[in-house]
């Protein structure tokens, strides 16, 4: 079912369509609010919330975006005002982040250069070890094939700042993995 029929099946009142759009944007809202929060006992609280609002708010619902862009919105808006009501930033601020944080990896033992699901881990890890701006934009860009003028509507972050959050974000995943491994990096830069 394509967006437009899905989101005109919602509005009539179909909640089998509902169903349908939550598990076809679940991965997307749970993924951004891991990401925002770190925190994995709100998450399942601030999902519901967000469907609630995309179940109350699909009437406003103009096209204009991708409904996937427009449910991030209400995604990031939901944790901003969550963290917000819990008074807590977004778990490091990116002014006050240092690559002496990254230190809190735990780098799995004997990881090998071929071990996909490890470095898959690995990379995970690492992520999550970024200040919650950076984690967001590189889970928006990288794992939800979200375009820089979508994570701008988004996060509201100017498309400029989108690029710099994500270039020092795949900086320090680089980094990072040529730290734990430094074999890698002939991996990283052989020629294809």
């Amino acid at each position: 079912m394509d967006d437009k029929t899905l989101v005109a099946s919602v509005r009539d009142g179909k909640t089998h369509a509902f169903r349908f759009l939550v598990e076809k944007y679940k991965n997307l809202v749970w993924h951004m609010v891991i990401r925002m929060t770190d925190r994995h006992e709100d998450g399942e609280d601030i999902c519901q919330e967000v469907f609630l609002r995309v179940f109350r708010d699909i009437g406003k619902f103009r096209g204009e975006s991708k409904l996937s862009t427009w449910i991030g919105s209400i995604t990031w808006h939901t944790c901003v005002d969550h963290l917000r009501r819990h008074k807590r930033e977004m778990v490091t601020a990116v002014e006050n982040f240092t690559p002496a944080m990254l230190a809190k990896v735990d780098i799995p033992p004997n990881l090998g250069n071929h071990d996909r699901k490890a470095l898959k881990s690995l990379v995970h890890l690492i992520i999550d070890a970024m200040p919650a701006h950076y984690r967001v934009v590189v889970t928006l860009y990288h794992l939800e094939g979200f375009s820089y003028a979508e994570i701008e509507e988004i996060t509201g972050m100017p498309e400029g700042t989108v690029k710099s959050y994500l270039n020092r974000g795949r900086q320090i995943i680089h980094d990072r993995m040529i730290a734990a491994i430094p074999e890698i990096r002939t991996v990283l830069f052989e020629a294809n």
